[in-house]
């Protein structure tokens, strides 16, 4: 069988029968790997063909046949014939000194891996094919380097045996990266970047152990890469490329293979040729791939598909589903949950998962009671398109056009507010607020808040803020303390656990106030004046009261007097009522969403979304800004008021602040019923830290909210 492969080279074109034998050899390229008499890549020619003497025939039909020879050889018979005769006779002239070393440079190589249909046995005895096509590679980005610099076992020709070959892809790399530092240049940016991707590589799971061979990886450098076909970006074989690596991952994913096949990604990139139509590795990642049972790959895969869908990524991240997500966590809806990870399809598409015909089917996935209303709950509907999406859009601007219409007036209000009492501070005409502050309060106090009321007042506050804080986590989920909240409470559905306690220990102090004015008008209805002066009901000395608060603002009158209840207050008030209708209403409709769209259709989850967040960013800004400002934080009041704390006021400054219901009740006789003791030292200092721990923990809450907004909003 040696004779066979010393006859590699008459694959070429065949001569003219009428040349000899070592014309033929000659032209025919076979010296360039053989000698006549002497060994060189291969077996020495003449030695060969003594040894198959008197077997001329049998073996001139196997090398035609390809048969023990790594090519299929094309030389006529009678070329054969000619050649085997030429190396029969005996050699005419003294055998020649030992050949020098034949340099291993890629002509040499290409000498016999060149030759289409080279091909030698592999391990499992069937041929493996060797050819490499020289115009390609010289295409390639490693046209440049030898073919022994990554083969680096090959040492001589011919080859010696030393089991498998080994080529170190990433140590290659990792020395040429090393000695480029020493010298930086341009052209060694992109080296670089293949390092950082070998960095990425080492810690995917390509590049773990194969569970049924240890010794070797799941995959490596040349399972997805042609080593001698690595084009430059922007070339037209890096396109090609591209197109192929779906079936280049087909060779282990077989079954992920046919399914995306049949896709409408698989149909754009296998049949049409569609350049920028999603590939495996635009999903999966092209160097970083981890399983896609993990969390973190499932939010990675999901967010890749935003890198083509950008709109409908966008509008799915403003879902509950998208901000879980945008958290880093994988148990709601994913884009491959609804539309399939590898045989996605148009939603017109009758097989699609998001066809109206088998929606209900893709929610019942997740939500096992879901209703025909979850079929019509827009997953990417938007405010921008009133066509399509009318609902969302009516309650977007509505969202829109409350929060702009809140804080223009109050902040308004509250900056001329200060700019007032800072300018009659300095004229000194008014004094500071220390009473409250006095860790020896002597005299008595006009008692404004009993202690129920200040207990429901204190849990209230309580709840309002765990609200903020777990709610504001998930609606602005991509916000870093977002994610630092969540994973305190350890996942979103502990956060959601913990926000509808606090919404229900809200909604059970409001329903419990509520019962207790039912059962004091039902006592005594004669006594109970709606519009009186003791009422929280609005009236129109209000709307006076608010004009002439803004006329003292600007210096055209003295500051109005107040009864029991100002304006600010009253509005403080029904405010948690429109909260409680707004914010409660939207909120259980969301956490029981099979009970909501057994009544309603599935397009109140979208406007439900939009308005408890919007109401929720509404309520807490206005809180700890309007709110703290008017009762702590205006001149006459800083740094703390402690009425909500001690339940009472010192009188002057009950005088001051409710100079009409402090006459009243002097003139009817009725003050002295409400005067208390003053509070005690410990009760003093007890509720200035209660009050500035509150504080501190709502400018806190503040800064987060106002941080997440003003970010999304640029």
């Amino acid at each position: 069988m040696r004779f066979l492969l010393t006859l590699a080279a008459l694959l070429l074109a065949p001569l003219a029968i009428a040349q000899s034998g070592e014309a033929l050899l000659e032209a025919k390229g076979c010296l360039g790997c053989h000698g006549v008499d002497e060994k060189k890549m291969g077996p020495a020619l003449r030695g060969a063909a003594a040894k198959y003497k008197g077997a001329e025939a049998k073996l001139i039909a196997a090398l035609r046949a390809g048969q023990g020879h790594p090519m299929k050889v094309e030389a006529s018979v009678a070329e054969l014939k000619t050649i085997f005769a030429f190396l029969q006779k005996p050699a005419a002239r003294p055998k020649p000194e030992p050949a020098a070393a034949v340099p291993l440079d890629n002509a040499t190589c290409l000498g016999c891996h060149g030759n289409e249909g080279f091909s030698m046995p592999g391990p499992d005895g069937k041929p493996r094919p060797l050819h490499v096509v020289k115009e390609k590679f010289e295409l390639s980005v490693h046209a440049k380097r030898q073919c022994v610099e990554c083969h680096r076992d090959i040492t001589e020709i011919p080859h010696k045996k030393t089991g498998p070959l080994k080529v170190g892809c990433v140590e290659c790399h990792q020395e040429l990266w090393k000695t480029a530092q020493a010298k930086p240049a341009k052209e060694h940016e992109r080296l670089g970047v293949v390092v950082e991707q070998i960095d990425r590589y080492m810690k995917s799971v390509h590049a773990r152990p194969r569970r049924d061979d240890q010794s070797r990886t799941n995959a490596t450098c040349f399972n997805c890469h042609d080593a001698h076909y690595i084009y430059p970006l922007g070339s037209t074989g890096r396109a090609d490329w591209r197109l192929s690596i779906p079936l280049v991952c087909g060779k282990c994913h077989e079954k992920q293979r046919d399914i995306y096949r049949h896709s409408v990604h698989g149909v754009e990139v296998l049949e049409k040729g569609n350049p920028v139509a999603a590939i495996c590795s635009d999903c999966h990642t092209t160097h970083d791939i981890q399983s896609p049972a993990q969390a973190s790959t499932k939010v990675a895969i999901t967010q890749n598909c935003g890198n083509c869908h950008v709109e409908s990524y966008r509008t799915y991240i403003q879902t509950y589903h998208g901000q879980v997500h945008r958290l880093g966590y994988a148990y709601t809806a994913k884009c491959s949950d609804c539309h399939s990870a590898h045989n996605a399809q148009r939603v017109s598409d009758p097989a699609a998962r998001v066809h109206p015909n088998n929606r209900l089917a893709t929610c019942q996935q997740c939500h096992k009671n879901a209703t025909p209303g979850f079929v019509t709950f827009q997953p990417h509907a938007t405010s921008h398109d009133f066509a399509r999406y009318p609902q969302v859009w009516i309650a977007t601007k509505f969202m829109v056009a409350l929060l702009v219409g809140v804080f223009v007036f109050f902040w308004a209000h509250t900056a001329l507010w200060f700019y007032r009492e800072y300018r009659d501070r300095k004229e000194g005409k008014t004094s500071p607020h220390v009473v409250g502050l006095n860790v020896h309060p002597q005299g008595k106090q006009f008692q404004r808040f009993g202690p129920v009321w200040r207990l429901a007042h204190l849990v209230f506050a309580l709840s309002v803020m765990t609200l903020v804080l777990t709610g504001m986590a998930v609606f602005f989920g991509e916000r870093p303390w977002a994610q630092w909240v969540v994973g305190m409470f350890g996942s979103p559905k502990v956060a959601a656990y913990v926000h509808r306690a606090a919404a229900g220990v809200m909604l059970g102090i409001f329903f419990i106030h509520l019962v207790y004015l039912a059962f004091r008008i039902g006592r005594d209805p004669a006594a109970f004046r709606v519009f009186g002066p003791t009422s929280l009901v609005p009236n129109w000395q209000d709307l006076k009261d608010i004009i002439a608060m803004f006329e003292w603002f600007f210096g055209r009158r003295p500051r109005p007097q107040f009864d029991r209840w100002t304006y600010w207050e009253k509005f403080d008030y029904w405010a948690v009522f429109w909260g409680m209708a707004i914010i409660g209403g939207s909120g259980f409709m969301l956490a029981v969403p099979e009970a909501t769209a057994s009544i309603l259709p599935g397009w109140v989850f979208n406007v439900a979304t939009i308005v408890h967040g919007e109401e929720a960013v509404l309520a807490a800004v206005f809180l700890f800004t309007v709110h703290f400002f008017n009762n702590h934080f205006r001149p006459d009041k800083f740094p703390l008021d402690t009425v909500m704390f001690t339940g009472a006021v010192p009188l002057e400054e009950f005088r001051r602040e409710h100079a009409l219901e402090y006459e009243r009740l002097k003139s009817s006789g009725e003050l002295e019923k409400h005067l208390v003791d003053a509070p005690s030292r410990p009760m003093t200092i007890g509720s200035r830290i209660l009050g500035f721990t509150l504080i501190a923990i709502g400018l806190m809450l503040l800064v987060l909210v106002l941080g997440g907004f003003l970010s999304r909003a640029g």
